[in-house]
């Protein structure tokens, strides 16, 4: 925000200080720090304090489904939609069909599946006529033995085979089987319709997740990245349930700026069990500490930033100011805690200071 103001306040400054350089009287020998008078009535300067040190601020995220808690479905063989029988938003429990799809490859397998009980079925009708023979001294112990392996060795097949149909869905014959949700849940993203297509390894058809609890993500600009931590503790609100908050604290805290927000991700896991809370959901999230000890503090409009660097401007009396850089370690409600070379009872300008600061810096 104070980024912000100065990128605005600057241009408007400068051409307020152009106007003001004709009618600017000469401050004499010694007077390199005193300012035009006409500026004076203008400005308004605070005393610094000393308070309790304590940070708060405020973020603002949304909410997502906790990824160990949810499951997308990618279709592993190519097909077309038959029937959906789900909505976006439904619950669904694990094991409830969701939809059904007709593939030429679960055909085939399907065709190897007739063939394999085919087989067995033959296998075993030989392996019973060959210990009827051994029974009788018709048939050595070695071809009863042979007729065995040929059952076993068909009992294998039909079971991979009804492995490798069971991995698609359940088969409901003519190349058509069910995808049924792996996981109890709400559905959270549906992209097929009856009669789409679906293609192997492409796009997740839909997702699954377990609502019990969220995860809140939550953006750290660079500007507060020296002000959040791990294990600080946070309140969450949204404009969805207006007075009530949610309590948290950050779990984790991503080590990678986000290439899109240009911000680091602050993760709050919270529980859900009235499913208040929604995935994409805006929340806000506000973040107190108290450090339990005192530093000195100015009013956070007198900051100026400028060129990656705090300053403040201090009034040394008799229209004289000086600007002193100063590096902030926390905010509490309209006060910036600061170290630096700041002392109690200085007058820091917290009006217009940007007009100060400019002719000081044009000096």
């Amino acid at each position: 925000m104070i980024k912000k103001q100065i990128s605005i306040l600057l241009p408007v400054c400068c051409l307020y200080l152009m106007t003001a350089c004709n009618h600017t009287e000469s401050t004499g020998a010694g007077g390199e720090n005193k300012i035009n008078q006409q500026f004076l009535p203008h400005i308004k300067t605070v005393e610094v304090i000393q308070a309790d040190h304590e940070t708060d601020m405020t973020l603002t995220g949304k909410v997502i489904s906790d990824p160990d808690k949810t499951v997308a479905y990618i279709p592993l063989v190519s097909g077309v939609i038959e029937r959906t029988y789900f909505s976006l938003g439904d619950k669904v429990n694990k094991g409830q069909k969701l939809m059904d799809i007709r593939s030429t490859e679960l055909s085939t397998l399907e065709a190897e599946l007739v063939n394999a009980e085919s087989e067995l079925a033959i296998a075993r009708r030989e392996l019973k006529t060959a210990q009827s023979m051994h029974t009788d001294g018709m048939l050595s112990e070695r071809e009863l033995l042979e007729a065995e392996s040929q059952v076993r060795q068909a009992e294998a097949m039909l079971t991979k085979l009804k492995a490798d149909i069971s991995v698609y869905g359940s088969s409901k014959g003519n190349g058509t089987f069910s995808v049924t949700s792996p996981v109890n849940g709400y559905v959270i993203t549906k992209e097929v319709t009856s009669g789409s297509t679906v293609s192997a390894e492409g796009e997740p058809a839909f997702t699954v997740a377990d609502l019990s609890s969220v995860w809140i993500i939550a953006n750290v600009y660079a500007s507060n990245l020296s002000f959040v931590r791990e294990g600080m503790e946070a309140v969450i609100t949204t404009l969805s349930y207006p007075g009530e908050q949610f309590p948290g604290k950050i779990s984790a805290l991503s080590q990678v700026f986000d290439p899109e927000d240009k911000a680091l991700k602050a993760r709050i896991v919270l529980a859900n069990p009235e499913l208040k809370l929604k995935p994409e959901m805006s929340v806000v999230i506000k973040l107190k500490e108290v450090y339990g000890e005192q530093k000195v503090a100015v009013p956070s409009d007198g900051l100026i930033f400028d060129n990656n660097t705090y300053y403040v401007v201090v009034e040394e009396g008799n229209g004289q100011f000086t600007m002193r850089e100063v590096f902030p370690v926390g905010h509490s409600n309209n006060m910036t805690f600061v170290t630096g070379s700041l002392e109690v009872g200085d007058k820091v300008v917290a009006k217009n200071q940007l007009l100060i600061y400019s002719e000081l810096k044009g000096k």
